[in-house]
């Protein structure tokens, strides 16, 4: 492994601008709906919503992307998404944010995921889901993977950012970090359920105390910190990973990574919506690991960005300063 490279906050932070980082997996369009319900429908006892105004936004690995551009990075995606209207919206959305779409499949048997919610007031009526979560054809994946790999080697990390939508599979999870491997690229991963084991030989995997417990099937302490670090290591053991970092929601984080491990409590917060925090921790934490920063830098940054998000009601990309502030005071 890479000997840890020391720097100060402010010249990690103005490094964070040179790097190109490759973020894989499912992107999708976020649709909000806002309105007001003044009536019962006639037709069924549901409320009629009048609607005020919409706004599309970028879901899924989109909010990673628009993390690490926060970061001051160059966020490339590598994807595919349908050749249907939304996926022309995506596409647009992509583009007018300035992000990477060199790595942007567009296939005509796929459509393009939309996440539309419908909001009256403050409060959600309900939520409309337009996806497949069927994997992507063998056509389609070699596609994929031969993006990556002529990605790869101008990027300084690979984020693996699985919602379980079907454009990662097993074998272009191994065939990507193989590669990246070769070229000395690391890799970070947020794992979702149906690929969770699938995620072999990966730098560093993030899941949360959930898909932890749900991946390897096995219930602990997670209070015990002795408990705590015999499951991590057995993740580690499983799927020879290089390091692991566990959010642990209102507890905080843990890390076992580059020979260290570290348990940190979380910052208090007035939190007003949790949403999106894990798409920030992995975006810092990425990287931190790009940077080839210390267990302790990783894991303090990446839990310190998380909390800040979730004062924010809604998904919003971290605020540079205001993390390079807070890092100088709690770090």
């Amino acid at each position: 492994m890479s000997p840890v490279l020391d720097m100060s906050l402010d010249e990690l932070f103005d490094q964070f601008d040179n790097l190109r980082v490759l973020i894989i997996g499912d992107v999708m369009l976020d649709s909000y709906v806002w309105g007001r319900v003044e009536r019962i429908s006639p037709e069924a006892p549901v409320p009629v919503v009048t609607v005020d105004r919409r706004e599309l936004r970028l879901g899924g690995a989109g909010n990673v992307l628009l993390n690490v551009q926060a970061l001051g990075a160059e966020a490339i995606i590598c994807s595919v998404i349908g050749t249907d209207a939304p996926g022309d919206q995506l596409e647009q959305e992509l583009c007018d944010r300035g992000l990477n779409c060199d790595g942007l499949i567009r296939s005509a048997d796929r459509i393009t995921t939309i996440k539309e919610r419908i909001i009256a007031g403050s409060q959600q009526v309900v939520r409309v889901d337009t996806e497949t979560d069927k994997y992507i054809t063998d056509d389609e994946r070699a596609q994929l993977v031969a993006k990556a790999k002529e990605l790869i080697p101008n990027c300084h990390v690979v984020i693996f950012e699985d919602y379980d939508k079907g454009v990662l599979s097993k074998e272009a999870i191994a065939e990507i970090t193989d590669f990246a491997n070769e070229q000395n690229v690391p890799t970070v991963v947020d794992p979702k359920k149906r690929n969770f084991l699938s995620y072999q030989n990966t730098t560093l995997f993030k899941p949360n105390l959930k898909e932890l417990r749900e991946g390897l099937n096995v219930a602990f302490d997670v209070e015990n910190t002795t408990e705590l670090e015999a499951v991590v290591g057995r993740l580690k053991h499983t799927l020879n990973l290089k390091g692991a970092l566990i959010t642990l929601s209102e507890r905080g984080a843990f890390i076992d990574y580059n020979h260290e491990t570290l348990k940190l409590p979380a910052h208090i917060r007035k939190i007003a919506d949790v949403s999106g925090a894990g798409d920030t921790v992995i975006s810092i934490a990425a990287c931190c690991v790009a940077l080839r920063q210390s267990p302790a830098i990783i894991a303090g940054l990446s839990n310190l960005g998380g909390g800040l998000v979730c004062e924010s009601v809604g998904v919003v990309p971290i605020n540079k300063a205001q993390l390079k502030e807070e890092a100088k005071e709690n770090l």
